[in-house]
């Protein structure tokens, strides 16, 4: 997979400072879901997991360890540089998640360990998913009951849509603003 190199601007929703791929960067990725990349940002360098925009692109989130190694903030414009990567990084596992995990019989447990990265990565994009807590709770629920039962992904949920509720509407990443 060949470098894919892009400027753009650092923006903000609800408290998470992003950058939006432009199409061209997003239309040379293998898929319109999640995609593992490695790259730097500035020139600090980064592992993550690109996001889908539910409009055929790709979204990143910058967190604070990546903006200090790189000296910029939302509202700067940064040169980015990636490529696409066979390891995934592991998703931070959302409390919830993690205690229902820990607490789980030994066989979802020895399935969690065994599934890949991505498929971690999926699970907890389901679980965050939503707003509402008793459908979260009840996620988590039906999560540990699927790996009880052998499952190693979720199913029915929109690959392509962007999934993080505090920074989607109907599907879509929020337009900055």
């Amino acid at each position: 997979m060949p470098t894919i190199r892009w400027e753009g601007t650092l923006y903000t929703i609800d408290g998470t400072t992003l950058l939006r791929l432009p199409e061209g960067a997003s239309a040379q990725l293998p898929s319109r879901g999640q995609v593992a990349v490695e790259g730097t940002l500035n020139g600090g360098a980064f592992a993550t997991v690109l996001e889908p925009d539910g409009r055929s692109g790709h979204w990143m989130r910058v967190g604070g360890d990546l903006q200090r190694a790189a000296g910029v903030r939302a509202g700067d414009t940064v040169a980015v540089q990636v490529v696409t990567s066979r390891d995934w990084p592991e998703p931070r596992v959302p409390d919830d998640l993690a205690a229902a995990l820990a607490s789980a019989p030994q066989r979802v447990q020895a399935v969690w360990r065994d599934i890949t990265p991505m498929a971690r990565w999926e699970w907890v994009r389901w679980v965050n998913a939503t707003r509402n807590p008793d459908t979260r709770r009840r996620r988590v629920e039906v999560s540990i009951s699927k790996m009880d039962g052998g499952k190693r992904r979720p199913c029915c949920f929109d690959l392509s849509a962007c999934t993080d509720p505090q920074l989607s509407r109907s599907g879509r990443l929020v337009e900055p603003g």
